[in-house]
């Protein structure tokens, strides 16, 4: 009997397991800035040859646009390797709209630092706390033409803000779908679009009518610039009380409140802070007008407090008739030129983080 034995297995190799990492296939955090700093460098070198071979002025404008077309190809090729296709082109947006972004800042960067550093020399408690009677040359302050803004500007908002909001609140609450509503949409959607110019002229052509030809007064530059703020109030608070839910006016509804107080108790609060932005843009967007305020309010060199009576000066005309007009010293004029542009925007940052923290105060609160 021959017995036979099974032959011998070998055992199977070990399997080995490769673990995966979460960040397999994902570049660092580091990566896209090392690859914007190599972007940087390679094309600074470039324009350097180039600028010493030409003998011109290094172009930092050009290094930047070039460094940034750069950085996208290079950003977009290495991601669509390593992480792929789907996530380079993500990259590649993403870098488009932060490019964007940067040459939107560009400009408005420039013209702060060019105010700020061009307008700083010229603010001392002279400048701010005296006018310009009887100043020729050096010396004399801004004080005549701050009151004139801030006298004008505080008239044409109390006079523009009522009528936006309660024509907004008409063509929300109670003019759906009406041709009065629709007439109303249209001569506002114009009214947005008009020079600034126009309403001036506007402005002047009724006062003379009353008062004749040459009139001069502060309110004449509040109507013309209640006439600019309308059609942004309007627009502005429109859009932020469509935004307010509809079921919070059927709940106010439901208990029995009336219309009218459902407005101004729910749907009013719900949106005061964008209906307070809405405000501020419009009032950002006059109170650095000139050519209706030279037409309307005139130009001054002593303080007038009385809206009603005689000319009134304001910080846009008060720098452009400084550089226009320019005497000896030259230098003087340009000086407080540039430093009433200077408190003029310090004035329109002051307002907006007032109205901040307006709507942050009377905005509904969460958790009642």
């Amino acid at each position: 009997m021959t017995l036979t034995t099974a032959p011998t297995q070998t055992p199977p190799p070990p399997v080995v397991r490769e673990h995966l990492r979460l960040t397999s296939g994902h570049l660092p955090g580091w990566a896209p800035w090392a690859i914007l700093a190599a972007s940087g460098v390679i094309t600074a070198l470039v324009f350097g040859v180039l600028a010493i071979a030409a003998g011109s002025e290094f172009s930092i404008a050009g290094w930047a646009v070039v460094t940034a077309l750069v950085y996208l190809v290079l950003i977009t090729a290495i991601s669509s390797l390593v992480e792929g296709r789907r996530k380079g082109v993500d990259r590649l947006v993403t870098g488009v709209v932060v490019s964007a972004f940067a040459v939107a800042m560009v400009p408005l960067v420039s013209v702060a630092w060019t105010v700020l550093s061009n307008g700083v020399a010229a603010l001392s408690a002279e400048f701010l706390s005296s006018s310009m009677r009887n100043v020729v040359g050096e010396g004399g302050g801004i004080l005549h033409a701050i009151v004139g803004t801030l006298l004008i500007t505080l008239a044409a908002a109390v006079i523009s803000i009522p009528i936006g909001i309660f024509t907004a609140i008409y063509l929300v609450e109670y003019g759906a779908g009406k041709r009065l509503a629709n007439g109303i949409t249209f001569l506002v959607d114009v009214m947005t679009g008009i020079p600034s110019i126009v309403a001036g002229l506007f402005a002047y052509a009724l006062f003379a009518l009353f008062f004749g030809p040459g009139i001069r007064m502060g309110i004449m530059g509040s109507i013309a610039l209640a006439v600019l703020m309308i059609p942004v109030v309007v627009r502005s608070s429109e859009e932020m009380l469509r935004l307010v839910p509809n079921e919070l006016r059927e709940a106010s509804y439901a208990l029995g409140v009336p219309k009218w107080l459902t407005i101004s108790k729910v749907v009013l609060p719900t949106s005061i802070a964008g209906i307070t932005t809405g405000v501020m843009l419009s009032i950002s967007r006059v109170i650095g007008e000139t050519a209706p305020l030279l037409l309307t309010a005139g130009v001054t060199a002593s303080m007038n407090y009385d809206l009603f009576e005689g000319r009134m000066m304001t910080l846009p005309v008060f720098a452009y008739s400084q550089y226009m007009n320019q005497g000896i010293p030259a230098s003087a004029y340009i000086d407080r030129a540039w430093g009433a542009a200077l408190v003029l925007i310090l004035i329109v940052m002051l307002l907006n983080l007032i109205a901040r923290i307006v709507a942050k105060v009377f905005s509904p609160k969460l958790g009642r």
